[in-house]
C-alpha cells in the first residue's frame, strides 16, 4: 500500500524563511528532514539523504527540465559522453593558461576600489568580477557584457516567480545572444572557447548549436550568480573574522581549502532538483517512481552529524565531505575555475596590502531564494 504524506509541511518563500535562509534550512534539517511544498515539491535537508541521493543516479535522475540541459540534467551514459567534454575547459593547463587574464581583471577591479570609505561589494565588484572573468574565459566581446548582466538578472527573477512563460522568453533571449558568437565563429580563426566548441564531437558528429548552447547556458548561469555571490560570501566573512584574514595573508597556500569552507559555511548554490525513477526510501519515507525532490545543499553542508560546531570555520574537515560543490559523476566540472578567481582576487587584495573590515551597522543582506549569499555587502577596505 502506497504511504501518504502530509503535503505543504513548509513554505519556502515565506517571509521568516527568506529573513535568514539559512536559520530556516537549519531548523528544518534538524526537524523535519524531509518536507513538501507547492514551491519545491519534496525538499531534503540532512547531509546523509542529499549525498546518497546524488550519488545514485541510478534512482534518481537529473533529468528535471524539458528543455535540453547540457550536461547537468543528463544521465549516464548519455552524460558521460558529454561531460568528457565540458571537462576538456576545466583542466590544469587550462586553468594555467587562463590565470593571468583573471589576475588582471582581479588587480584592476581592486585597484578601482575606494579605501577608508563604506563599499557595497556585490555591485562594486562582485558582479563585475564574475562578468569580467566570464567573458574572458569564453573570449566574449565587452559589448556583451551589459546585456549579460541584465539577463542574469531577468533570469533570477522568473525563476523565483516560478513563470514558466518569462523563463521560456529569458531562455530565448540567451540562445539569441550565443547563437550570433556562433554565427560569427563558423569559419573564422578564433581559437576561444566558444570556437573550439563548434569543433567538439560526441559519437562521431558535431555537437549541435542547440546542445553547444546548452553547455554555455549552464557555464554562464553558474558562473555569474555564484562567483558573484562567493566573492560576497567570502568577503563579508573574512571582515568579520580578522584572524582568519591574516592567516590566509600569511598563508596564501591554504587560501583553496579557505573559500571551500567558508563556502560550506554559506553557500552559494543553495538547491538542486532531482527525479526519482523508481520507488525510493528517502529519510525513512517510501516515495513512489516519479516524484520530485529538492535537495537542499545549504542545509546539507552545515549538517552537525557530519560537521561538528558546523557554523565554525574549520580547515580540518574532510574535503569529501563538503557538498559546495556537489558529488558523484555531477559534481561541478567549472570548481577549477571558481576556486582560481576567489583565489586571484583573494592574493591581489592581499597583495594591495588591504584589509577587509565591516561597516558598523550596515550587516550584509540576505539574498532571496533561488539565489544563496547576499543581495548587499556593505564593506571598508583600509591600507595596512
Amino acid at each position: 500500500m502506497t504511504t501518504r504524506y502530509p503535503k505543504n509541511t513548509w513554505d519556502p518563500r515565506s517571509e521568516k524563511v527568506q529573513q535568514d535562509q539559512l536559520a530556516a534550512y537549519d531548523r528544518m534539517r534538524d526537524t523535519c528532514p524531509v518536507a513538501h511544498s507547492d514551491y519545491l515539491n519534496w525538499s531534503v535537508f540532512r547531509h546523509e539523504d542529499v549525498k546518497a541521493m546524488v550519488l545514485d543516479h541510478h534512482s534518481f535522475s537529473s533529468r528535471v527540465s524539458s528543455h535540453l540541459s547540457v550536461p547537468n540534467g543528463m544521465d549516464p551514459p548519455q552524460h558521460g559522453l558529454f561531460r568528457a567534454v565540458v571537462d576538456r575547459y576545466f583542466s590544469t593547463e587550462v586553468m594555467a593558461t587562463f590565470e593571468p587574464k583573471a589576475r588582471t581583471i582581479a588587480r584592476t577591479l581592486v585597484a578601482a576600489l575606494a579605501r577608508e570609505r563604506d563599499i557595497e561589494i556585490m555591485s562594486e565588484l562582485g558582479h563585475t568580477f564574475a562578468l569580467r572573468c566570464q567573458s574572458a574565459f569564453m573570449g566574449w566581446p565587452e559589448a556583451l557584457e551589459q546585456p549579460l548582466l541584465a539577463w542574469v538578472r531577468k533570469n533570477h527573477d522568473a525563476t523565483l516567480a516560478r513563470d514558466v512563460e518569462r523563463l521560456e522568453a529569458v531562455a530565448s533571449e540567451f540562445d539569441h545572444h550565443i547563437q550570433a558568437l556562433l554565427v560569427e565563429r563558423r569559419g573564422s580563426q578564433s581559437q576561444d572557447i566558444t570556437a573550439r566548441l563548434l569543433e567538439e564531437e560526441v559519437e562521431g558528429r558535431p555537437l549541435s548549436d542547440e546542445e553547444i548552447v546548452s553547455i554555455i547556458r549552464n557555464w554562464t548561469v553558474g558562473e555569474l550568480g555564484t562567483i558573484a555571490a562567493a566573492v560576497g560570501i567570502v568577503l563579508n566573512f573574512l571582515a568579520n573574522n580578522g584572524e582568519v584574514q591574516e592567516m590566509l595573508r600569511d598563508n596564501p597556500h591554504l587560501l583553496d581549502k579557505a573559500t571551500d569552507e567558508i563556502q560550506r559555511l554559506h553557500d552559494p548554490l543553495v538547491s538542486n532538483r532531482r527525479i526519482a525513477t523508481c520507488p525510493v526510501e528517502v529519510g525513512g519515507r517510501r516515495f513512489e517512481a516519479g516524484t520530485r525532490f529538492t535537495l537542499m545543499w545549504s542545509a546539507a553542508n552545515r549538517d552537525d552529524l557530519v560537521f561538528p560546531d558546523p557554523e565554525h570555520f574549520r580547515l580540518d574537515r574532510n574535503s569529501s565531505d563538503n557538498l559546495v560543490y556537489g558529488a558523484g559523476i555531477h559534481v561541478c566540472p567549472g570548481a577549477p575555475l571558481t576556486r582560481l578567481e576567489l583565489r586571484v582576487l583573494l592574493e591581489e587584495l592581499f597583495a594591495a596590502n588591504l584589509r577587509v573590515v565591516p561597516v558598523a551597522g550596515r550587516p550584509a543582506h540576505n539574498a532571496i531564494y533561488p539565489a544563496g549569499g547576499y543581495s548587499e555587502v556593505y564593506l571598508r577596505l583600509e591600507q595596512r
